[in-house]
């Protein structure tokens, strides 16, 4: 039965392991299509969408089955819990990964604003967190939990710069308000998928550490844990 129960938990480890990395490919896939203004990529992010739900579900029904033919405690149990918790966030971020693709036919004809924008550094900077979350789940090396959080603040306070050029735009310019309307919604989704980072970040030192940190700022300034 332990043997048995050890062999469930890898292979929820793995699942995890792989619905990150499907993911991380949906999200980098839909921010290279709205770099590059490529529909057909962006389509092919809305296909793989069914992939990302159909793993969803058999990591939620495997973390089931675990809790119903076992009695998990201690570190066991908290790896079941975030798992639950993580493979909802990750399957959020996939969503946002399509979220962004719908909209990238109604900026494809305006791509010099994504440049004087700066939606390249946004979305290079929301890529690698997405990478981030994905090493940690694999390695579990808290070390880096720092950088996501941080990473997190820098992606939010770029959204906030650029949506606030692109409402000054729309006061001016009434031409623009379809495409500004566009990337308004694509920020949003882009400063989501940080959101959703952080919670999984959050889950990682649960898992590890025990401490639950969720509505904390567990970094201050000077990069010391907060107590």
């Amino acid at each position: 039965m332990e043997r048995h129960f050890e062999q469930e938990l890898e292979k929820l480890n793995k699942r995890l392991l792989k619905m990150g990395n499907l993911v991380y490919d949906q999200v980098h896939n839909s921010l290279e299509a709205l770099l590059t203004c490529n529909i057909e990529l962006a389509q092919q992010v809305v296909d793989k969408d069914n992939k990302v739900d159909k793993l969803d579900v058999k990591i939620d029904k495997l973390c089931q089955r675990i809790f119903a033919l076992t009695q998990p405690v201690a570190t066991d149990l908290r790896l079941i819990m975030s798992a639950l918790k993580m493979n909802n966030d990750l399957e959020r971020l996939g969503d946002l990964a399509v979220n962004i693709s719908g909209k990238i036919e109604g900026v494809s004809e305006y791509r010099e604003i994504l440049t004087e924008l700066h939606v390249d550094e946004l979305a290079n900077m929301a890529d690698l967190i997405v990478k981030d979350v994905v090493t940690i789940l694999n390695t579990r090396n808290t070390t880096f939990v720092k950088d996501i959080f941080s990473s997190a603040s820098a992606i939010e306070g770029k959204v906030q710069a650029i949506s606030g050029r692109i409402l000054e735009e729309m006061m001016h310019k009434t031409e623009v308000i379809v495409v500004a309307t566009n990337l308004m919604i694509i920020l949003t989704q882009i400063d989501r998928i940080a959101g959703y980072s952080t919670n999984i970040a959050e889950s990682i030192v649960f898992i590890v550490d025990g401490k639950m940190i969720k509505h904390k700022n567990p970094f201050r300034e000077d990069g010391a844990p907060s107590t």
